[in-house]
């Protein structure tokens, strides 16, 4: 069995860990957010949250996660809107984007081994490394893209009128497309809307972008695991030819 050749691999475990806990603690301060958001347009409409001046609208707010009270001269949103929460949710986003990007892009290369940042590997261990990282991320673009254009698989044509009963009031698909997943209904009383809010669409994009990344370094993990096979087998059948010459010529 042939020697396997050890490279060098940044370390990359405290990039992990700090997405893992800025994961995590997104997820907790959603959690706590969207609980906040209960029933606080109601509250907004009944005149139980006070503003300064009279009530304008009432809107939901993407990230982080509240509910926003629009008076005449100032707003007033729940919990996640302001305060402490939403600086943690927005500092916990920085955080996690940060280790990740850094973290994926980190397994593209092979420094030389020697410095207190780098250890040695395998490339069969980064390939299933950096595999790991790409079916996460890839699974969860995937499952933002399926529930936010899951429409557009019954045919883009029909999609304002997927999900529903219409008969013959079913509103038109004046134009779509499917990345971001998006289209824009027409209805019969000459109203338009769009599929998704902008901020879903958003959200399919920046998905994509640790998948692609994850993407990139398990396909090079892939090409240099196969490159130094290759050079393996060329090796051992070299070496084998230069036995077999050498053993003709002592006889």
């Amino acid at each position: 069995m042939p020697n396997v050749r050890t490279h060098g691999s940044y370390r990359t475990s405290g990039l992990w860990a700090g997405a893992g806990i800025s994961f995590g603690a997104l997820v907790v301060g959603c959690a706590v957010a969207l609980l906040g958001m209960l029933e606080f347009d109601e509250r907004c409409n009944h005149g139980l949250i006070r503003g300064p001046g009279r009530l304008l609208r009432v809107r939901e707010q993407a990230f982080p996660p509240a509910t926003v009270c629009e008076f005449e001269r100032g707003d007033v949103s729940s919990v996640g809107g302001t305060g402490v929460l939403g600086t943690l949710l927005w500092l916990s986003l920085l955080a996690l984007a940060v280790c990740l990007v850094v973290a994926l892009i980190a397994e593209w290369f092979e420094p030389r081994l020697g410095s207190d940042l780098v250890v040695p590997t395998t490339r069969g261990r980064k390939l299933r490394r950096t595999a790991t990282a790409f079916f996460v991320t890839g699974s969860v673009f995937l499952m933002f893209y399926t529930l936010a254009g899951w429409k557009l698989f019954t045919g883009p044509a029909s999609v304002c009128s997927a999900g529903a009963d219409w008969g013959t009031d079913a509103p038109r698909t004046l134009a779509y497309s499917f990345f971001p997943p998006q289209a824009t209904c027409q209805y019969t009383s000459g109203l338009t809307r769009r599929m998704n809010p902008e901020w879903v669409g958003s959200l399919v994009v920046e998905t994509a972008v640790p998948a692609l990344l994850a993407g990139i370094g398990c396909a090079l993990a892939w090409l240099r695991l196969r490159s130094e096979r290759r050079e393996a087998r060329y090796g051992t059948a070299a070496a084998d030819s230069a036995l077999g010459d050498r053993g003709r010529s002592v006889r």
